[in-house]
């Protein structure tokens, strides 16, 4: 499950590679996000000439969530 302020790595070729949780839509009380649901993000980190910089905010969709990553 997806909360916000949850920390992500991506898995697409869009040039971020962490970003941040920071909404989850679909309704005013929903707290969790799962596989398919979409998701507001800010852009952590990006690899240089990527489509995105730093500090965007993009929607996104959950395409897995099996993997804990460490808190750095």
């Amino acid at each position: 499950m997806i909360q916000m302020q949850t920390n992500l790595d991506v898995a697409d070729n869009s040039g971020a590679r962490r970003v941040q949780c920071i909404k989850v839509l679909g309704g005013s009380k929903r707290k969790y996000a799962s596989v398919g649901d979409v998701i507001v993000v800010s852009v952590k980190e990006a690899i240089p000439r990527g489509r995105v910089k730093k500090g965007d905010v993009r929607k996104a969709r959950c395409c897995s969530n099996c993997k804990r990553s460490s808190a750095r």
